[in-house]
């Protein structure tokens, strides 16, 4: 085991350093000047020429790569051009709204995908299970930004039950934290919600049918028992699949209901970027959150053997 996970860790690398290249390339042979921009429409030619050498713009841009990377592999992810702090304390300050945001959207998408997808596929082909996909299939079309201005516009408008925008750490008390977060984690959360429902529908449905399940009921085992413990044990294995896909999508994409909510986390820390033309921070946070997205799916990947020992078997 300890040697299939080495094994996984070292195909993170080739992952990775491909990631590394397109990031840097394609932002770099973005339209937009960085120098440019810091010193404003006012600046003379000159003025943009010096401080583009000052920070190392002006080199060939395999060099810069070079350098960029061999400070990535110290730990160092380079300076910002505009912000009086590295990238990585940018990321580290930025990171606590986006962890909390994605957990908080994945909790509300498993509480309500789990039960739908086991109930309806426990009573399919009824009106039961026929409503529950349909309302999974709206929210798999509605888009999160959509949802997010109509949970602003009643809850937060209408009814003032929760506030609309804005963030509170958690230092400032847990429900501080949690009330700014709970409409931008159902905004992000519904369509996982939905595909992670669909899924558990479609697993479930082809292990009720299985052999076992019809021995455990006739040798009279609970029903509920039947169904919770051994149909969806063993249907849980393509249910974790998309369960640590969402969670990287969550991640990765709390940029929109971030801006739209006025969360500073990493998606409005890159957003800001953009509009500076701050390469450093773009590529930096680009290839972080690159990162956090495979390591979640090699954590995924190792948990299948916790779930499944034939997993393990087949590893040996």
């Amino acid at each position: 085991m300890i040697i299939y996970i080495l094994k996984r860790i070292l195909s993170l690398i080739p992952v990775l350093f491909v990631v590394s290249i397109a990031i840097f390339f394609i932002i770099h042979l973005t339209p937009g000047d960085p120098a440019a921009t810091i010193l404003g429409i006012e600046a003379t030619q000159e003025q943009i020429a010096e401080l583009n050498e000052q920070m190392g713009l002006n080199l060939p841009l395999y060099q810069q790569y070079i350098q960029w990377v061999s400070g990535v592999l110290q730990g160092d992810f380079g300076q910002s051009y505009f912000m009086k702090e590295s990238v990585t304390e940018a990321i580290w300050s930025h990171l606590g709204p986006t962890a909390s945001l994605a957990i908080l959207a994945e909790i509300v998408a498993l509480v309500i995908a789990i039960p739908i997808g086991i109930f309806a596929a426990y009573r399919r082909g009824t009106m039961v299970d026929q409503s529950l996909m349909g309302v999974s299939l709206i929210g798999m079309a509605v888009p999160s930004f959509l949802l997010a201005l109509l949970l602003m516009l009643f809850v937060g408008v209408y009814l003032q039950w929760l506030p609309v925008a804005g963030y509170k750490p958690l230092s400032k008390g847990l429900w501080e934290h949690f009330q700014y977060l709970i409409l931008p984690a159902i905004s992000l959360g519904a369509i996982q919600a939905a595909l992670v429902a669909r899924m558990t529908r479609a697993s479930m449905l082809e292990v009720l049918d299985a052999n076992f399940i019809k021995t455990a009921r006739s040798k009279g085992v609970y029903e509920y028992k039947v169904v919770l413990k051994h149909a969806l044990r063993n249907a849980f294995l393509p249910i974790l699949t998309v369960i640590g896909q969402s969670f990287g999508t969550l991640v990765t994409g709390a940029v929109v209901v971030e801006t739209i909510f006025n969360i500073p986390g990493l998606g409005q820390l890159i957003i800001n970027s953009i509009v500076r033309r701050d390469f450093a921070v773009i590529q930096g946070v680009v290839l972080f959150v690159s990162l956090i997205y495979v390591t979640i799916n090699l954590v995924i990947d190792l948990l299948y053997g916790i779930v499944d020992p034939r997993v393990r078997l087949e590893r040996k």
